[in-house]
């Protein structure tokens, strides 16, 4: 791969559409142009669980916002790059959905709660509405 590829690369739970800025010897570097999943809210640590010390409100990377991920977590992306608050709304839309369908447990239940903060960040940021 190559810099200036448009790529998906996935960075913790979430998955993107980016473009390769940078070939390092273990990772890309990838600029974040829409958003595919959002990440989970709670301890990636320990996936699921609702009684931890700190349960992360976690946002999706901003649109440009560059990381490095590892090569392996990097492949070719030959679609229509989506447009990135679009991608973003649909994304936290499709997290909200599933959550709200196992809405009887307790990891749903705070991921929710947790996702709600998320969303108020992201109207203000970018002016959208859910």
């Amino acid at each position: 791969m190559y810099v200036g590829q448009i790529v998906t690369a996935f960075n913790k739970t979430g998955k993107y559409i980016g473009e390769i800025t940078a070939v390092n010897q273990e990772t890309y570097t990838v600029r974040c142009l829409a958003v595919l999943i959002h990440p989970r809210q709670g301890d990636l640590h320990n996936p699921n669980e609702a009684d931890v010390p700190f349960f992360h409100e976690r946002k999706a990377l901003a649109f440009r916002e560059q990381a490095n991920i590892p090569l392996k977590m990097v492949k070719p992306y030959d679609d229509e790059v989506l447009d990135y608050k679009e991608s973003l709304i649909s994304a936290v839309q499709k997290l909200q959905t599933q959550l709200e369908a196992k809405s009887d447990d307790a990891y749903s239940i705070k991921s929710l709660q947790a996702l709600d903060g998320v969303k108020k960040e992201y109207a203000l940021m970018y002016s959208i509405r859910f």
